[in-house]
């Protein structure tokens, strides 16, 4: 899997070629996503750079990138190795590392608006489950919820390392970080379409992230909203009883 990126002087030789990739290989598929728009135009004409996202069938992946030289500053990126520098163009590259990716501390601000979005949205569930929409319910589950718990868990693991450790895109390294225990109750979120599964995995969720929002606070000294969190659980609690599982 590689990620390559082609500074050059101007894009629209290759737009007007677009055949041009096949010069890398035999491909399974390709996606060009700057050019994509499933809900309008399928074309911008007005690229800022070009993508392109090709699986071959020898089975590598590049994704390969075509920018304007004169926007090199766009492209900034700290894992960056210079392979061809043909016009001295990047001159004294510092060496590659991976310190754009690490996990940033998080302001006051930040903090408050995750530990709100989780909460409230949470509400959402509980109406989704008492309705019998489990479709809706983990919609909301896995994409704002589980979210704002991976935030906060993200959070609290990089704060160990004074927030310089790359967790990876979507947090994928950070069961490499996890207590044993953390681990086993995130894993344990992720269920069936079961009603009383749902709502087992809810609460486990809340707790995850009530256990790592008031430890996370403590180590940044900042302000953790222990009512709101109080008052939701013990909605959910609540809500569960009334919809007659135990």
């Amino acid at each position: 899997d590689y990620d390559i990126v082609f500074f050059v002087e101007e894009l629209d030789s290759f737009k007007s070629t677009p055949n041009w990739i096949d010069v890398f290989g035999d491909r399974i598929i390709l996606q060009t996503p700057n050019s994509m728009n499933i809900e309008g135009d399928d074309t911008n004409f007005n690229q800022e750079e070009l993508v392109y996202l090709m699986l071959f069938k020898d089975y590598n992946r590049i994704d390969l990138t075509v920018v304007r030289v004169e926007d090199r500053a766009k492209k900034k990126d700290s894992l960056t190795q210079v392979l061809v520098d043909k016009d001295n163009v990047f001159r004294g590259k510092a060496d590659s590392n991976d310190s754009d990716y690490w996990t940033k501390k998080p302001s006051q601000k930040e903090f408050s608006y995750c530990c709100n979005e989780f909460w409230w949205v949470s509400t959402y569930i509980v109406k989704a489950l008492l309705r019998d929409e489990i479709i809706y319910a983990k919609e909301i589950q896995e994409t704002i919820v589980r979210k704002m718990l991976m935030q906060v868990v993200a959070w609290n693991v990089a704060s160990d390392f004074g927030f310089k450790v790359n967790l990876g895109a979507k947090n994928r390294f950070i069961k490499n970080y996890l207590d044993s225990n953390t681990k086993d109750k995130i894993k344990s979120t992720y269920v069936d379409f079961a009603k009383t599964n749902n709502w087992n995995s809810l609460l486990i969720m809340t707790d995850v992230f009530h256990e790592n929002s008031v430890e996370l606070a403590r180590k940044l000294n900042l302000k953790y909203n222990l009512n709101e969190a109080t008052h939701v659980k013990s909605y959910i609690n609540e809500m569960k009883k009334k919809s007659g599982i135990e």
